[in-house]
């Protein structure tokens, strides 16, 4: 058990994502704001090590934000 407390996972949480020209991101400054095809009450895609594995809602107390895992994603037959 010693030796998975020493494993590494980028937990990456996903709100929304958009598509955009190149040229306009090369413009986007310090305070941009970019648009999402999403909601603030929509599910969030959690992902670890760039594999999606929950999804879940985001939970704002005080001034902390924190994700909520609602649901597990099956694993894919090739990562088991």
């Amino acid at each position: 058990m010693a030796t998975i407390d020493k494993v590494s996972v980028d937990i990456t949480v996903v709100l929304g994502t958009t598509v955009m020209p190149v040229h306009q991101v090369l413009r986007l400054g310090r305070g941009a704001i970019i648009e999402l095809e999403a909601s603030e009450d929509d599910a969030v895609k959690i992902l670890a090590n760039s594999m999606p594995v929950a999804k879940g809602t985001v939970v704002v107390n005080g001034s902390r934000i924190a994700v909520e895992v609602g649901e597990l994603l099956p694993r894919p037959a090739d990562a088991r």
